[in-house]
């Protein structure tokens, strides 16, 4: 995974690192943690396509903000970072993990 460090990417001062089809931008040193989340992530990108992973991303990130009324909450249980988060320390989840795994946390349950 190409990392490009940079202080304007991720925008805000609540993220520190976004995936951008595949290129992880970090606001500084990323551990086996957050790279094996981002990774996650750009498994989750190849499976559809990139574009349908952005769009799927963006409305049911709309969907849980109706659902939850917060954005923070919105954003940690869309199942993308469920699955995500559920598996960052894993650091081996990548060689088990099934296609569309995502799926399977796309239930109404709050992981934070």
């Amino acid at each position: 995974m190409k990392i490009i460090y940079n202080k304007i990417l991720p925008v805000g001062r609540r993220f520190y690192a976004i995936n951008l089809f595949g290129i992880l931008f970090a606001k500084g040193p990323c551990d086996n943690v957050i790279i094996n989340h981002e990774k996650i992530h750009t498994a989750q990108m190849k499976e559809l396509a990139y574009v349908f992973f952005y769009l799927f991303y963006i409305l049911e990130w709309i969907v849980r903000l109706f659902q939850y009324g917060f954005s923070t909450e919105a954003y940690y249980n869309i199942s993308f970072e469920r699955e995500s988060y559920c598996n960052q320390q894993d650091l081996m989840y990548l060689s088990s993990r099934k296609p569309f795994s995502f799926m399977r946390y796309l239930s109404v349950r709050s992981q934070k």
